[in-house]
């Protein structure tokens, strides 16, 4: 019987039929009980027969609804009572029932919207997971696929509470005995996919899943079998390895198998499906997530992965102007793959010879059959182009073509030579097209084209690049392409630039102008710095000013913008989800309005330097700013992370007479140069004069000047010396010409690239003073000092060098006076301890180590983090941490702030992750003394205070530190913190 017209009108949106399902199901829940749970009320039917009728009611209700219907208040409110029906007849295990409550189960989470599924993500959770394992194949999978699309929903805000459920059902460990079972089970495929499916959730949201994945040989080996077998599962075992590739140490284990790479490139051939083609495109991107991993999955497989790429890209049909939405699909995971070309190696020369600029030209213009002439005049390229873009074939991967476009050239030699100039030269000339109708009508695209921004920013980008590109042709051509587009009106359009950027006194980090306008017109004014007819304009109109006001804007403001932040084809989800890598800054940095200034400022000032009969003679502005810029150009070669911007800081400080590569390390090591106490050889200068050096630091920084030689020249060898002591030298134009010479003689390229002032080369990295190899054996027979540790139990430690029994370290007395005062004072002091040949130091042999590292490279080595740190018990972590505790407090008694520093950002970082270690550390900090640390300590043990007196744990300390954590927890009381039960 129907629903009354009466109740239709209240229930408008749910058709007649719909209704009465709906009352069917409700009445059908009226037969079981409802009692009142911890939170709510809770529905419970023992009787198999209601059961089975009450789900047949929710399968039929769920059938009839979809669309707008799913949000009815009626279908909305029935939700609580359909999960709650069903999570009572999954929990009763009733084999009978369990695979049609399965099933209605995976139907109802496939179908409610992602807003009211988190709602009961939660409560589905137990249920199904008790049921993975289940003899009824087709429960598992149905429940795998159910928690699989709920865990996918879930609120972020609920993760904690999903994952401790996840725990105490042990679902890792379950599907991962599922997965090892499967090859020799009798089971169908789609439980295996399912299984993989819902393991690679688990492991993309909760890293602590991670390691008992990739830890299991078995089961990585069970994983990669199923790649090598031609069915469905490809797919989910490539997801699944991608979500392992999440963990640095898991792509680590991914690499070192030769065979997953070798499957992996064979999913991505044209022979499989659209569906494992794209997951393979995505593990490689994985894989490629830094230039590290990236350079070693290509140096195992180059060609393969070009030729995939390249495959990937043409996935075009050839009679056709649409693309369906698996290629599309398709198309952009193998341009996200191409931006590996962000980094330099050999797949450019492979991308190159496999035709990569007529796949680009193909993807940006839609030439089927590619132009039929071999040539083609400016005009006849500029008409082209303009007809191509204007029909705005495949938008979405514009900017990735621009992006691929710009690393190509800014990767290419000085003397490549596409095979087709024609190619090359059209999308040269769409780049510069592109980049000119920014400038020329950004308040139009601004307002009307938000997607369009994005791409200007991306090809005034690859413009940039072209301009500088170190390939003489592309950036010959790029220059003379340009030029031609921006006529008549390139003056003007210059005149808008430097008017806005001026403007900049103005701005604040809460008032600035839309900052991708900011960006583009930034490159844009880098680019006319690079074209000669407009070069002496911009340096008359202060253009340098101009450049060095945003430049100090952006240090005085601590402004940080990173491009993937404004360049949305550059957002990668994985980047959020992973874990355990060592974080490292992009060549270009998180400044990069700095970088873009900085690019600039260096073009600018070569050529302000260079106005005039006189290259030699600066002018009165150069002259002006030159004490201040040099300073702040080499408080940014010290102070920033980010080699583009140390690099180019370098570079315009070569244009002052400063050559090499300041940093904080190599100050400390320049203190020893004209140093005679510890020299310990000998150089004689052409004119006779002796200079006295240590052996170590040019045994590492500069071998070719050992053995010492006769009749050096004079001059450019102290200057020389300065270089390898300080990183970096003063000289005059005419010395610089000698010093070339000389460096080209002692194989110090990065030196010599800085006395010809060349440009900096595009992601190398910026050198460092770095002498750790000399406490290896290259450096034993220069060691005037032996550092010894505490004794310690050292399982089979010897020494190389000599027969101390006692863990010790062969130093050298020029670098550890250079990195500590106190060692310092006392080799200068005069005293018998100075003339020690063995200093005993009150540390472990960890603690030694980790030391050595500090005085030799200024840098302390991190202990374990991620998976690897998560794993660890107690006293292993305490293990890891005890030798930072030892370090902290000699560096006090040393003074070494550097290295306490350093050590106390350690330590409370694992104690923020690791809040357990709190009165362990305590308690080594005090019996160390160290009570700046234990202080620390106390601090972070203050909000378990109540959880530490119950337990006990109290006991072990004194009275006086318990009286620290006591009077601790009394302030975080009192400033109204929250303590553990």
């Amino acid at each position: 019987m129907g629903p009354s017209k009466h109740g239709t009108d209240n229930n408008r949106g749910l058709t007649g039929h719909a209704y009465t399902l709906y009352q069917r199901f409700n009445h059908a829940l009226s037969l079981g009980n409802r009692f009142c749970g911890d939170k709510a009320k809770k529905w419970q039917c023992k009787d198999i027969e209601i059961q089975r009728h009450v789900v047949h009611s929710i399968a039929a209700f769920l059938d009839y609804i979809s669309g707008d219907t799913l949000h009815h208040p009626l279908v909305k409110a029935s939700v609580s009572d359909i999960v709650g029906a069903l999570v009572w007849i999954l929990q009763s295990n009733k084999g009978a029932m369990l695979s049609m409550a399965a099933d209605v189960t995976l139907k109802l989470v496939s179908i409610l919207p992602k807003s009211v599924l988190q709602i009961y993500a939660l409560d589905l959770v137990n249920p199904l997971s008790s049921l993975l394992s289940s003899h009824q194949t087709e429960v598992a999978i149905s429940c795998a696929a159910a928690l699989n699309l709920s865990l996918s929903n879930f609120s972020t805000k609920s993760g904690k509470e999903v994952w401790d459920v996840l725990g105490k059902t042990e679902i890792v460990p379950q599907v991962i005995s599922n997965l090892r079972c499967f090859p020799g089970c009798a089971k169908p495929v789609e439980y295996f996919q399912q299984m993989a499916l819902l393991l690679s959730t688990i492991l993309w949201w909760w890293p602590p899943s991670r390691f008992s994945v990739w830890s299991d040989a078995e089961l990585m080996k069970g994983l990669n079998d199923m790649l090598k077998l031609d069915n469905y599962g490809k797919a989910a075992v490539l997801k699944l390895f991608s979500s392992i590739a999440l963990c640095a140490h898991g792509t680590k284990k991914l690499l070192e198998s030769g065979e997953v790479l070798e499957q992996m490139v064979q999913c991505m051939d044209n022979s499989h499906p659209h569906s494992v083609r794209i997951e393979g495109f995505k593990l490689a991107q994985c894989l490629a997530i830094n230039e590290i991993t990236c350079l070693q999955m290509m140096t195992l497989c180059c060609k393969p992965i070009i030729k995939a790429i390249i495959s990937g890209m043409s996935e075009l049909s050839s009679n056709s102007e649409k693309v369906s939405n698996d290629q599309m699909s398709l198309l952009e995971e193998a341009c996200r793959l191409a931006l590996i070309t962000r980094w330099t190696g050999e797949h450019h020369i492979h991308l190159w010879k496999q035709g990569i600029d007529k796949i680009l030209l193909r993807l940006l213009l839609n030439f089927q059959n590619q132009p039929h002439k071999h040539s083609m005049s400016l005009d006849e390229q500029i008409a082209a182009a303009k007809e191509g873009l204007n029909a705005n074939y495949l938008l979405i991967l514009r900017s990735y073509i621009w992006d691929i476009l710009g690393w190509l050239a800014i990767h290419c030699g000085e003397d490549f030579h596409p095979e087709s100039e024609l190619y090359i030269n059209i999308l040269i000339t769409c780049a510069c097209l592109t980049f000119v109708d920014a400038i020329r009508k950004w308040h139009k695209i601004y307002e009307k084209d938000n997607a369009g921004v994005f791409r200007s920013e991306s090809a005034t980008r690859a413009v940039l690049m072209m301009i500088y590109s170190p390939c003489k042709y592309i950036a010959s051509r790029t220059r003379t392409i340009l030029s031609e587009i921006l006529e008549p009106d390139g003056l003007e359009y210059l005149k808008t630039l430097v008017h806005f950027l001026n403007n900049l006194s103005s701005w604040t980090e809460f008032g600035m102008p839309d900052r991708l306008q900011v960006i583009i017109y930034l490159m844009g004014f880098a680019c006319y710095s690079g074209l000669p007819q407009y070069q002496t304009w911009v340096v008359k109109r202060r253009g340098v000013k101009t450049l060095l006001a945003l430049m100090r804007w952006c240090l005085s403001n601590d402004f940080h913008l990173e491009r993937s932040s404004f360049a949305p084809h550059l957002h990668n989800a994985v980047c959020e989800r992973i874990c355990c890598w060592v974080s490292a800054e992009d060549w270009e940095g998180k400044d990069i309005l700095l970088f873009y200034s900085l690019w600039g400022l260096a073009e600018l000032i070569q050529h302000s330097l260079c106005i005039g009969n006189n290259q030699d003679r600066i002018s009165c502005e150069m002259r002006h700013i030159e004490a201040q810029l040099v300073s702040e150009l080499q408080d940014i070669c010290t102070n920033s992370c980010a080699p583009g911007l140390q690099w180019y800081a370098a570079f315009i400080l070569s244009y002052f007479g400063y050559y090499g590569f300041p940093g904080k390390h190599a100050k400390r090591i320049g203190q020893a140069l004209n140093e005679k106490d510890d020299a310990d050889i000998q150089l004689i200068l052409a004119n006779g004069e002796c200079l006295s050096v240590h052996g170590v630091v040019l045994a590492i920084q500069c071998p070719s000047l050992l053995p010492p030689e006769v009749l050096l020249p004079g001059e450019a060898l102290v200057m020389l010396l300065e270089y390898i002591y300080l990183g970096y030298l003063q000289a005059g134009d005419e010395l610089a010409k000698k010093l070339r010479t000389l460096a080209k003689r002692c194989n110090l390229q990065s030196l010599l690239q800085m006395l010809c002032r060349k440009h900096p080369k595009w992601g190398i990295a910026f050198p460092s003073v770095d002498l750790n190899v000399a406490l290896g054996p290259s450096g034993h027979c220069f060691s005037d000092v032996i550092l010894e540790a505490k004794a310690t139990e050292l399982l089979g430690w010897t020494c190389g060098v000599c027969s101390l029994p006692r863990p010790h370290m062969h130093a050298h007395k020029v670098v550890l006076s250079s990195s500590c005062d106190y060692l310092r004072a006392l080799f200068k002091s005069g005293m018998q301890e100075s003339h020690l040949e063995t200093i005993k130091v009150s540390i472990s042999w960890e603690a030694m180590v980790k030391l050595g590292d500090c005085f030799y490279s200024g840098k302390l080595p991190k202990p374990p983090s991620g998976c690897l740190w998560n794993i660890m018990d107690t006293g292993e972590k305490l293990h890891e941490l005890q030798p930072y505790v030892e370090l902290f407090g000699l560096s006090e008694f040393w003074l070494m702030q550097d290295v306490q520093e350093a050590c106390s950002d350690v330590i409370v970082s694992c104690l923020g992750s690791s809040r357990e270690l709190s009165i362990k550390i305590l308690h080594v900090a005090a019996n160390l003394s160290v009570w700046k640390l234990a202080e620390v300590a106390a601090t972070y043990a203050a909000p378990l205070y109540r959880q530490l007196c119950n337990s006990g744990e109290l006991e072990s300390l004194d009275e006086m530190l318990v009286e620290m954590v006591r009077a601790a927890s009394v302030q975080l009381s009192q400033q109204g913190g929250n303590h553990s039960q």
